[in-house]
């Protein structure tokens, strides 16, 4: 899995409804996303590298908003759970299917969002249409320091991709610093 402890440089630019919120990311440990509002999410916004700037796409009958969960194909739920609550300090879930009270699901919770997990051959329905396990490229912000993060990963003997280092990326709203790692699957993890 990559983590992307990430710092935001510069200034974010959200454009809704025609006018434009500037906000100052601060500099501070990890990253705050344009403040505490989800405004950088609505409508349908387009991030030009160049200008660092989003751009409202009125192309569609309406706009998601936010990310509630998304689903894992695993080989081992528990290795699954293992690593990321261990190494990214998500918090396990068991939970009772609704379709059908005697099956147990689980789940990792973090923020506000979580990630279901599907064991490999016994998936839920319904389920994506090629389900995998080690095909998902995923990246996370957390509030600790990237070099913390990246010495916590080398700590645990976690191999981190990109030459062992902290490498500059460009996240959903600007610029961040990133670690990569995989998880037992094999999923790219930011």
């Amino acid at each position: 899995m990559v983590m992307a402890a990430c710092t935001t440089i510069g200034r974010a630019e959200v454009h809704t409804s025609g006018s434009t919120h500037r906000r100052r990311p601060a500099r501070s440990r990890g990253c705050e996303i344009a403040g505490n509002s989800p405004t950088y999410l609505l409508p349908i916004l387009k991030f030009d590298a160049t200008s660092h700037q989003h751009r409202q796409d009125m192309t569609g009958k309406f706009a998601v908003r936010s990310l509630d969960h998304l689903v894992l194909t695993v080989r081992s739920i528990p290795e699954t759970v293992d690593f990321y609550t261990t190494h990214l300090g998500m918090r396990h879930e068991v939970f009772i299917s609704p379709k059908d009270p005697s099956v147990e699901r689980h789940a990792l919770l973090f923020g506000t969002q979580k990630i279901n997990l599907h064991l490999s051959g016994k998936e839920f329905e319904p389920k994506a249409q090629n389900v995998k396990p080690g095909s998902a490229d995923l990246c996370f912000l957390t509030d600790e320091n990237v070099d913390k993060v990246h010495q916590a990963f080398q700590d645990a003997k976690i191999e981190v991709l990109e030459g062992a280092q902290v490498v500059d990326r460009t996240g959903a709203v600007g610029k961040i610093r990133s670690v990569y790692v995989r998880d037992p699957d094999g999923n790219l993890i930011e």
